[in-house]
Formats: structure tokens, sequence, C-alpha cells
């Protein structure tokens, strides 16, 4: 079947003469029919990145990092030198709030947090909150889709948001074995929607039209065994350099951020 992946439901009702109506309600699941491609990675250039930062939302813009972090008391939004891993600019969250991913819509920062429920609005340049944003789900991850944003919430779901985040549309996402879920950080490359999915070294590279899982991107082993500690956490942080040609990816307390090239893994 080659329509957009997902659960649909089904019902059938049965009449006799005898009794009132059956009513019965089947759910199908629908997976994608594309196999995901398989992608192996080369690293192309090693930064520094502060160990102390819990990355979750990495963007890349004007030779600059704007880095969001997360845990309790230490959530802040970050503007970060690529070549010396300095903070140039920072502003720190409320103690209660748990930071998220963040997106540069114009010249405007987004930035969710965890559970609240509630996210913030910046000057790019000033790091000035101008706004606060609702939603109804978990913040996760968050990116652009040309003039609108799109977020995760650690679910298959996929949300497509206008600038004063009014929901426009949803997507699941799937691939040709089931639904993919704990999507996380995002970034739109070139058309297609990647994915960091919690817990694991891979990143999701997903049509965002059908939700369609279209490869898979395998980062096992990218941070060395030595260079990691009893808080390293897991992979997280993806940004793209439009003009440069340029990925970038981190991870959650890591010490490293890494420029990588991504090619097929069945390629010599």
């Amino acid at each position: 079947m080659s329509g957009d992946p997902g659960r649909l439901s089904v019902r059938a009702v049965a009449w006799s003469a005898a009794s009132k109506p059956q009513t019965v309600t089947l759910f199908i699941n629908l997976l994608s029919d594309i196999t995901p491609v398989t992608y192996r990675y080369r690293i192309v250039k090693t930064y520094p990145h502060d160990r102390r930062a819990y990355t979750q939302g990495l963007v890349y813009d004007g030779g600059f990092f704007y880095e969001g972090t997360g845990q309790q008391g230490e959530s802040s939004l970050r503007k970060v030198e690529p070549w010396t891993g300095k903070v140039v600019s920072q502003v720190n969250l409320d103690g209660s709030l748990f930071g998220e991913g963040v997106a540069l819509l114009g010249d405007r920062i987004y930035q969710l947090t965890w559970t609240t429920k509630v996210g913030f609005v910046y000057e790019k340049e000033t790091f000035r909150q101008i706004n606060r944003i609702y939603y109804q789900t978990q913040g996760w991850g968050l990116s652009t889709a040309g003039d609108s944003l799109v977020m995760s919430d650690g679910t298959n779901v996929l949300w497509f948001l206008d600038s004063d985040f009014n929901v426009l549309s949803s997507v699941d996402v799937w691939d040709n074995k089931g639904a993919v879920d704990n999507l996380n950080e995002l970034e739109m490359i070139d058309g297609e929607l990647w994915a960091n999915i919690w817990q694991t070294d891979r990143i999701a590279r997903i049509d965002p039209v059908t939700g369609k899982v279209l490869g898979y991107v395998e980062l096992n082993n990218l941070l060395p065994r030595e260079e990691k500690e009893p808080g390293t956490d897991v992979l997280n942080g993806i940004a793209w350099d439009a003009a440069g040609r340029r990925l970038f990816v981190t991870g959650k307390y890591w010490p490293r951020l890494y420029e990588i090239a991504v090619s097929p893994a069945n390629r010599n």
C-alpha cells in the first residue's frame, strides 16, 4: 500500500431483524512502503563543546551556534563560537524550567520547555525575551519548515505550527516496521526533516509531507569511549550550515561537537 502510513480505524456495522445493530471497530497499521537507507558517517572536523551543556537544541547561523540546554537549574539559551566553544551570549531559564529544542525563524529564536507547555521567543541579536508561546503536548525538538515551525513531543508525531504557535497540521512518522517514537531534536536539511531518536545513536531522515522514514544515519561510536565520563549522556543536537553544506552533531554533556559527512553504507 503506497498511501501515507499511520494507524487507521475501520468500523463495521452489522444488522439483523432480531437484534440491534452491532458495531465493531478495528485498528489497522499502515506501514511505510519505503525501506530506509542506512547511512554511515565520516568525521570531517572536531570542535570543542562545553561538557556542562546538556544539549537540547542546536542551530547554526551566521558563523555561530545557537544552543538550547536542559536540566532544571541548568537550562539556558547560548550563542557559541564554533572554533573555541566559547559562549559569547547567554540567557538562563528560571530554575524550575527544563529547556528543550530551539529554532531560528527570521530574527527570532524560539525555545521550548519539556513538561510545562510553555516556550519563549527571543530577539536573535540581543536575546531579549519578547513573547511566550504555549502548546498542549510535551516540548522536545524544534526546527523550521519554510516560514513555519515543526515540533516533536517525544512520540512519533510531528506538529507544524505558525510563528504564533498555532497548529497548522501534524504528521505521524513511520518506517516499514512500525511507528518511530522518541523523536527528539530536529533539523530541516534540503527538504528532509532529520530527527535524533532519543536513547539511540541514530538520526532518522524523514519526509515531512508523508511522515515516511527515508533513511537512518547510524552514529555509533562517534564519541570515543575515552572521552566519556559517568555523566556523559546521549547523542542529541543537529545543525546544518546550508551555505557551507556542513552538518554538525553533538550530544548531552559531550566535550566535542563534530562536523560529519554521511553516505549510504552500501556505497564503496
